[in-house]
């Protein structure tokens, strides 16, 4: 029996500025409490929805800042 993993795990968004603004999102990597506790257990698809339209469009707007 295989255990199948990704072939390219994707990455944290974490820059390491772990501060929440009073909105509950982070200042350095824009996700929401939530998200950061949940983002180990996202499958690939959630994680790469976040990662490429969710917070950049959270970043663009000046959220977390």
């Amino acid at each position: 029996m295989s255990i199948s993993h990704s072939q390219n795990p994707m990455l944290s968004p974490c820059t390491g500025v772990c501060t929440l603004d009073i909105e509950g999102y982070c200042a350095g990597c824009h996700r929401t409490g939530e998200e950061i506790a949940r983002w180990m257990s996202m499958s690939d698809v959630e994680r790469e929805r976040l990662m490429n339209l969710v917070l950049p469009q959270r970043a663009y707007n000046g959220l977390g800042q």
